[in-house]
């Protein structure tokens, strides 16, 4: 039996007959993160901390005294705070600095026994959505390790897509959970917001955050959930295919996609209409403007206000000033920086956004729902598959080249506006098209030769990691 291919289910299952102990979970675990640390996925982790932690539980189990996920590992998206381990955001300034207690959905993870030993890579302060870090360095895609995972919380699907560890929390402000999973073959599931606690997470928008689990099963994120929730909602009976109406919004969802995931995606409608699911072809109406004038609006104005108070809270001694001049990565740095001068969000369009727009959006989203009759929409939770390592600004899509955030952000963006829940679900692979970007090798060099510095963070993270994972590859 490999351990490493176990999902959370199998492992809760195993552990409970006695087929295999934390401790034998913790040494494969071990064994693992070691064998594939050239995909850039932890940040950090406690190897005598997860032993000490897989033994206790495996004493409660011995006594009967074991808990719901006794001696199952996590992985946390590095900007979700336990007071284990350090929370830094992946960004300079907090490297090193641990919170003085676990956020709340940490909490109840570890009160059903769950073991928390490592923090994974995201794409820096969550501003992104390709997890190519700067100051910690890319995550890679298991599939193809010269191509994106998927941001912000592409460590964390990294971590489980590749068998380090069976389950994991990200976050998800626009995407950041639903994207990686959807990018790395797992299921991501972004709750309505308020389901999970927001505390104890380094904000971008207290309106559009949540904590979201990414697993290998629908099962996994049903334990995960489960142990998080913090509204009672009734656990859902076996659904039968044959009484779901199911909505396909053509616009924008499901326009220019790249012809893998049309293909794909559209095979998959077959499939649902074939088991007896009734599809129905409607639209919303009025909603995009709506929308394209709320998301940016409501994120940028609230994390100017929300981050700062973070960092006080947290007692760090780390200003905003302080958080900015450690930014590494020059796509997170120009947001961030742009927010402080004559480029600020106006107050005014938040305002329109929190006030206007995003109720007009919410009413048409439920009005959608109650006259369709519909249980839920369907669409490609990207319109593209995975780019390679280095395409932060532009992508090609069809032969044209776009900006990199808001295609890869377009389907998901709506459901985070508004607050609503959604899932990303697996249903097959698309072959690349993409030729390998090979230009990190180019400014690697130059950087090496402007810098000659041998204690450079980029370079010395390159060298030993870019460049040898770049090797093996071709091995």
């Amino acid at each position: 039996m490999n351990l490493n291919e176990l999902t959370l289910t199998e492992m809760i299952k195993g552990l409970s007959a006695g087929q295999f102990s934390a401790s034998e979970i913790a040494t494969a675990v071990i064994d693992r993160i070691e064998a594939k640390s050239d995909l850039g996925a932890i940040i950090e982790f406690d190897k005598n901390f997860y032993k000490l932690e897989a033994a206790a539980s495996d004493k409660r189990r011995k006594d009967n005294e074991a808990r719901p996920l006794d001696g199952v590992p996590l992985v946390l998206k590095d900007n979700i705070d336990t007071k284990n381990l350090a929370t830094t955001g992946g960004t300079g300034a907090l490297a090193g600095k641990k919170p003085k207690q676990d956020a709340p959905a940490v909490e109840a993870l570890r009160k059903q026994g769950a073991i928390i030993p490592a923090k994974a890579v995201l794409h820096e302060l969550a501003f992104g959505i390709t997890s190519n870090n700067s100051v910690t360095g890319p995550a890679r895609n298991p599939y193809n390790p010269l191509m994106i995972p998927g941001g912000s919380s592409g460590g964390t699907a990294v971590a489980i897509s590749s068998g380090q560890f069976p389950a994991g929390l990200g976050t998800d402000t626009g995407g950041s959970v639903r994207i990686p999973a959807a990018l790395c073959g797992l299921f991501g599931f972004r709750p309505s917001v308020g389901r999970y606690s927001r505390s104890g997470v380094i904000p971008i928008s207290s309106t559009r955050d949540t904590i979201g689990p990414i697993a290998k099963n629908i099962d996994d994120i049903i334990h995960l959930d489960s142990a998080m929730a913090v509204k009672d909602v009734p656990n859902l009976d076996h659904v039968d295919l044959k009484s779901l109406r199911i909505g396909v919004p053509r616009t924008r969802f499901w326009e220019d996609l790249e012809t893998g995931v049309q293909e794909l995606s559209s095979s998959f409608l077959k499939k649902l209409e074939e088991s007896g699911v009734e599809i129905i072809e409607k639209d919303f109406p009025d909603i995009w403007e709506l929308n394209d004038n709320t998301g940016f609006p409501i994120a940028l104005f609230e994390v100017m206000r929300e981050l700062p108070a973070y960092l006080e809270n947290a007692g760090y001694g780390v200003s905003l000033d302080d958080l900015i001049a450690g930014i590494g990565s020059p796509d997170v740095l120009g947001i961030i920086s742009s927010q402080k001068g004559d480029e600020a969000m106006p107050e005014a369009a938040y305002l329109d956004a929190i006030n206007k727009h995003r109720p007009k959006m919410q009413k048409l989203y439920a009005d959608y729902f109650r006259e369709e009759n519909i249980d839920a929409i369907i669409f490609p939770t990207t319109p593209l598959t995975a780019r390679p390592i280095g395409q932060d600004e532009t992508v090609e899509l069809n032969g044209n080249q776009q900006p990199t955030f808001p295609t890869f952000v377009r389907n998901t963006d709506l459901g985070s506006n508004i607050g609503a829940p959604g899932i990303s679900m697996p249903i097959g692979f698309v072959e690349s098209e993409e030729k390998e970007d090979e230009s990190w090798i180019s400014d690697l060099i130059q950087h090496i030769i402007s810098c000659l510095d041998e204690d450079c963070g980029r370079c010395g993270h390159a060298i030993q990691s870019d460049f040898l994972g770049w090797i093996k590859t071709r091995e």
